[in-house]
């Protein structure tokens, strides 16, 4: 059974200076969702997600705040498993009436990785590993408040940016923007030397911790 849950990207006028800093007046207009724990139980994450979502016509566009006591990515390299090596957001995109989705990364460290999908039954296969768009049209920005891979300290939290080139999305005929239908679920890996376990959160909130229950992702509504 699909979900209804509506997640509202706010119109800009205006383009976004995409450097991780959320200073934009769109971003005092969003609205702010909270990442929550896969499962029936209303347990929230020991430490705080929050993400807000923007459009114009060229863009859509993701803010995030994630509340982190030891911010760690270890690669330094773009289009790889990021999930496997340290923090991250990951933000899948789903056109409502075709199989197709994106799954597209951002680490505390501005490095970027998009995988694409023809269907769920064909994940995990290498063909869906290929970035499908061109990476450098994806433009990601980050603050950090603290420090990276320095697990002796404790850190504050960590902001980024991202401009999700709408034009990509549309290359498979679909439509993009106001009046289409989209789907969506914003994720994060969170570890930590703090944490008893590294700590998988999203909204819209998921019955079991897997990011591709695309049945369970919200409604994109482009507000304008």
């Amino acid at each position: 059974m699909k979900n209804d849950f509506e997640i509202i990207a706010k119109y800009t006028d205006k383009p976004l200076i995409i450097d991780g800093k959320l200073q934009e007046d769109v971003w005092k207009k969003a609205p702010i969702y909270e990442l929550e724990l896969p499962g029936n139980e209303k347990k929230q994450p020991v430490e705080k997600g929050e993400v807000q979502l923007a459009w114009d016509e060229e863009y859509l566009y993701v803010g995030i705040k994630f509340y982190d006591s030891d911010i760690v990515q270890e690669s330094n390299k773009n289009q790889t498993h990021h999930y496997l090596t340290g923090d991250l957001v990951e933000i899948f995109l789903k056109p409502e009436k075709n199989t197709w989705y994106w799954e597209i990364y951002g680490t505390p460290n501005c490095k970027k990785t998009v995988f694409f999908f023809p269907g769920r039954g064909r994940a995990g296969l290498q063909g869906c590993f290929k970035p499908n768009i061109d990476l450098d049209r994806i433009l990601i920005g980050t603050q950090i408040k603290g420090t990276l891979n320095n697990w002796h300290d404790i850190d504050e939290y960590w902001t980024l940016e991202m401009a999700i080139p709408s034009e990509e999305l549309k290359s498979f005929g679909d439509n993009f923007g106001y009046g289409s239908e989209w789907r969506i679920l914003i994720a994060r890996y969170n570890y930590s030397r703090y944490l008893h376990w590294k700590e998988l959160s999203s909204f819209p909130k998921l019955s079991v911790p897997n990011f591709h229950l695309i049945e369970e992702y919200g409604k994109l509504v482009f507000e304008k």
